[in-house]
């Protein structure tokens, strides 16, 4: 039992399907075989969400501390933050409770994997409308876990199966996106990718750089950024031993990296590398007018601790209905699992 990691998990937020996810990953016994799993949320809204999904069979064991955890098959452990009031809560609906209490399970993570007292963080969705709407004004996750962990060069990774894609930049516009593509924030980035592969045990990866303009430019003709900034970094990392290549047509390299010719995909903007992930990750049933699947995951890279996300949003439309997938967040579990067994 002492050697299996512990998995802070957050609830996400309390009006969404995050809740209802959870309590499926937590039926699953092969969860309590992979690491030590807690949710940090509300028990109240836990012990809701049970009948919800069908498995009022589970029980729900509010704990105030890390160590009063029993990880055991049948039994949800939830860090009670106490923040949320079921008289109040109406689910699929954006609200400032919510916001805040998304927020501060996402806060209370961090100050446990930064304690040393979990050895990886898992995060469900948050809606954030309603994180604003509490007075917390960040563009998402990883911008909260970089301020909170005094992290300055961090980026994000999306992962499925084979393909795993790391990003220059996200959330901001595209006409930015372009002002960003600068060869030593490339050069980082592909830094950040060589040593993301090497923890997942991957030993000699193979970095496939994207171009930012159609056919990466053409030699100029299309723009000069492949020459000015991504073409010196890329030699740049070729020097330091790092197997880079590129700048590849954006419109080719992922079909590749799913091919196997890379280990791992540097993609100039948040769309660039959001798209093709999830085409082969989101599958949609149209008979069934369904998701077969919502798969991948996202991961912050940089950080001074692990920190995995699902790849989804609230999925406010599905809260309430117990028809959501768990899979993202099961596969979220895995990846911090294998990054916090590999990591030093």
């Amino acid at each position: 039992m002492s050697e299996k990691k512990i998995v802070g998990i957050t609830m996400g937020d309390p009006a969404s399907i995050g809740p209802e996810i959870t309590v499926k990953a937590f039926a699953d016994k092969s969860l309590y075989d992979l690491c030590r799993p807690v949710v940090v949320g509300d028990a109240c809204v836990m012990e809701a969400a049970l009948p919800i999904v069908g498995h009022t069979e589970m029980k729900i064991n509010p704990i105030q501390d890390i160590s009063e955890a029993k990880y055991e098959y049948g039994t949800i452990d939830v860090l009670d933050m106490g923040l949320v009031d079921m008289d109040k809560l109406k689910r699929g609906e954006v609200s400032a409770m919510c916001g805040e209490a998304a927020f501060q399970y996402v806060a209370k993570v961090i100050h446990l994997a930064m304690d040393h007292k979990v050895d990886a963080t898992v995060t469900n969705a948050f809606n954030k409308e309603a994180v604003n709407l509490a007075g917390h004004h960040y563009s998402g996750h990883t911008e909260i876990y970089a301020e909170m962990t005094g992290t300055k060069n961090y980026t994000m990774m999306l992962a499925h199966e084979n393909l795993r894609v790391v990003h220059v930049s996200t959330h901001v516009s595209l006409r930015e996106a372009c002002d960003r593509v600068k060869k030593q924030r490339v050069l980082d980035v592909i830094r950040i990718a060589d040593k993301a592969c090497k923890e997942l045990g991957i030993k000699e990866p193979k970095i496939g750089v994207a171009g930012l303009n159609p056919h990466s430019g053409e030699h100029g003709l299309f723009g000069h950024e492949e020459i000015d900034e991504i073409i010196p970094a890329i030699e740049a990392a070729q020097a330091e031993g790092i197997n880079a290549d590129g700048p590849v047509p954006p419109d080719s390299l992922f079909s590749k990296a799913r091919g196997g010719w890379y280990d791992i995909v540097v993609a100039m903007y948040h769309d660039q590398g959001h798209i093709p992930l999830k085409v082969v990750g989101f599958v949609y049933n149209q008979e069934k007018h369904a998701w077969d699947a919502v798969s991948g995951v996202n991961i912050t890279l940089g950080l001074p601790i692990i920190r995995v996300s699902v790849d989804h949003g609230t999925a406010f439309d599905q809260a309430g209905t117990g028809t959501a997938s768990e899979l993202s967040l099961r596969n979220s579990i895995e990846y911090a699992v294998m990054f916090a067994n590999n990591r030093k």
